[in-house]
């Protein structure tokens, strides 16, 4: 029995070798940030590879040797800011998502047209536009978690995924449960929220890193330092010119690792995501 070889063509070696190359540059920061963090201080900015393993630079964000707070728990204090911040606001922009795309393509009332089109507008206004007003109008929280939440919790990019979802749906699937008695709050429980679980998770996969990320918004609403965020605290306390540049290695590792952990838990559902998207 003769084997045949099977030829690989030069196009695919090529493409291979620059999208491995493409990864590596990509992934390269993050690589040299963990790494960093885990150096003696004196290696620190001076090393490619780990020559040598310390956790000086967590232990001195967490009260530790060469700590540098007198509060221990002023950096736990920031990332649990970040959590109870952006989590809430990622789930009530899911909510918030599928009630209006479900209102836009299985509800008829006055307006509706208006609405739809005043929503595609937002789209064209760059965020920094609407922080003076915005801040206006939430000046009362200032230093609330509920001022650092409800300007954010409306995912206009979100609204037109459920709507665009929506409409791939046959109307007889929302009809049949309407003659059934549903009402609409038991539509979108039993049937729209369960049949747009790939939609939800890379919604909420969105806005929670959006939120996670955010740094103007929560510089200017929440100057308080019990309620700043963990990125708020990072570019507070270390600069260009810091030199302790070990903690802000580990402070950023602590700010990524979450991000990194969720993607990892809903990569498929991600992936769904995307390829809906797409289509």
């Amino acid at each position: 029995m003769v084997r045949t070889r099977k030829k690989i063509k030069m196009s695919t070696v090529v493409i291979t070798i620059v999208t491995l190359l493409l990864l590596a540059i990509s992934l390269f920061p993050y690589y040299y940030m963990v790494l960093q963090s885990f150096l003696p201080w004196k290696l620190v900015d001076k090393a490619l590879l780990p020559k040598s393993i310390s956790l000086d630079s967590y232990m001195y964000l967490l009260g530790g040797k060469n700590a540098g707070s007198a509060d221990p728990w002023q950096w736990v204090g920031a990332l649990v800011n970040s959590f109870i911040v952006s989590v809430p606001t990622a789930v009530i922009s899911v909510l918030v998502g599928l009630m209006t795309g479900y209102a836009a393509t299985n509800m008829y009332y006055k307006g509706k047209g208006m609405i739809y089109s005043s929503l595609l507008f937002q789209m064209f206004f760059p965020v920094i536009i609407l922080l003076v007003p915005r801040y206006m109008l939430i000046r009362p929280l200032a230093n609330n978690y509920l001022g650092m939440i409800l300007p954010l919790i409306i995912s206009i990019w979100g609204i037109f995924m459920y709507i665009n979802y929506f409409k791939t749906v046959p109307k007889v699937v929302f009809e049949a449960a309407k003659i059934d008695g549903a009402s609409h709050l038991q539509i979108l429980l039993k049937i729209a929220l369960p049949s747009t679980k790939s939609i939800s998770i890379i919604v909420f996969l969105s806005v929670f890193m959006t939120r996670w990320n955010e740094l103007m918004w929560d510089m200017l609403v929440a100057p308080d330092y019990r309620r700043q965020t963990l990125n708020v605290m990072i570019s507070t306390q270390f600069n260009q010119n810091s030199t302790v540049p070990g903690p802000m290695y580990a402070a950023s590792v602590l700010l990524t690792l979450p991000v990194i952990i969720l993607f990892l838990c809903f990569s498929k559902y991600f992936k769904e995501g995307i390829n809906f998207m797409l289509k």
